[in-house]
């Protein structure tokens, strides 16, 4: 019988969308691929494949697992599988430079960022920035990795050569223009099979940490009994529409991707900035809860009506 299968390193993140296929009854496989092996001479069972790979698995001891899913990605595809955010998918999820380039291709706008190895080169990059706000990031990253604000090359000169210098797993760290905004938040727009779902507000005043997924929330900031703040950290933005959607549909399917996130912020003019395509996207229940719109159930769904084309070009 064919299955979906589910392609992760962390199950924290995954438990969501099998409590999902559970939900609507669908048969599925947990394919854990924090370590493990494939041999390329066998056949990969019939099914669905969706990748859930996270560029931040290094973070949680799974340094090597994008590699090992993009091996197994490249046997599934080589033998015709269906593959949900196959391995194009991958290289962009690990490479935000990727990910900009692809942007500007389709006229998105994304901040000024360069691109660097080594702190020398990064401490030569900055002076380009002199005189203005810019922060750096992780090329490969998730969850905020890396992201911190700077408002001069000596400021930046003493955290590299200090002692909380966070060296980039892929070793290259971005320097980019500081997009400002005149309110704290960013907006996460959410896609499942390859079209607009909905889109969330996301708070930043307190920081960076951006990770919508429960497992990365902020609750244990506030002591029990205690209000965290009258508006939430993250809002379903009701009715959102702009013209940026369509190119963003459009960035997903020239690169095969069905299942992503995508953010951007707006500055004082009300110019949007893009700065990251997450294709291991997470939903907040919370914010769910409140709208009525459910990500993973979405997900689910699409993963099932996929797996009817499966098995009906199998029986036929």
């Amino acid at each position: 019988m064919s299955k979906i299968y589910v392609l992760h390193e962390n199950n924290e993140w995954t438990d969501h969308l099998t409590d999902r296929l559970e939900e609507l009854g669908l048969p599925y496989e947990d394919w854990l691929l924090d370590n493990g092996k494939v041999d390329l001479t066998s056949l990969p069972p019939n099914g669905v494949f969706y990748n859930r790979m996270s560029a931040s698995s290094h973070t949680r001891g799974n340094r090597f697992a994008p590699e090992l899913t993009s091996a197994v990605l490249s046997w599934l595809e080589q033998n015709g599988r269906t593959v949900i955010n196959g391995n194009r998918a991958l290289q962009l999820e690990l490479s935000k430079v990727l990910q900009y380039l692809e942007l500007e291709k389709f006229g998105i706008k994304t901040p000024r960022t360069v691109a660097a190895v080594g702190k020398d080169e990064l401490l030569k990059a900055a002076e380009s920035f002199e005189g203005t706000k810019f922060i750096t990031k992780h090329n490969r990253a998730g969850k905020g990795l890396g992201v911190k604000l700077f408002h001069s090359v000596e400021a930046l000169k003493q955290y590299v050569e200090g002692d909380e210098f966070e060296e980039p797993v892929d070793g290259v760290t971005l320097i980019q223009e500081y997009i400002e905004s005149p309110e704290s938040f960013i907006t996460r727009c959410e896609f499942v099979g390859g079209k607009f779902l909905y889109a969330v507000r996301v708070d930043t005043s307190e920081g960076f940490e951006l990770c919508p997924a429960d497992a990365c929330s902020i609750e244990d900031q506030f002591p029990a009994g205690e209000e965290e703040s009258e508006t939430a950290k993250f809002q379903v933005r009701e009715g959102f529409d702009h013209p940026v959607l369509e190119k963003y549909e459009q960035v997903l399917a020239a690169n095969d991707i069905k299942i992503a996130g995508i953010e951007f912020i707006q500055d004082k003019n009300g110019e949007i900035y893009t700065y990251d395509i997450n294709t291991n996207t997470n939903y907040n229940s919370d914010a769910e809860a409140k709208s009525g719109k459910f990500g993973m159930l979405e997900v689910a769904k699409h993963l099932g009506e996929e797996l009817e084309k499966v098995s009906g070009a199998v029986l036929s």
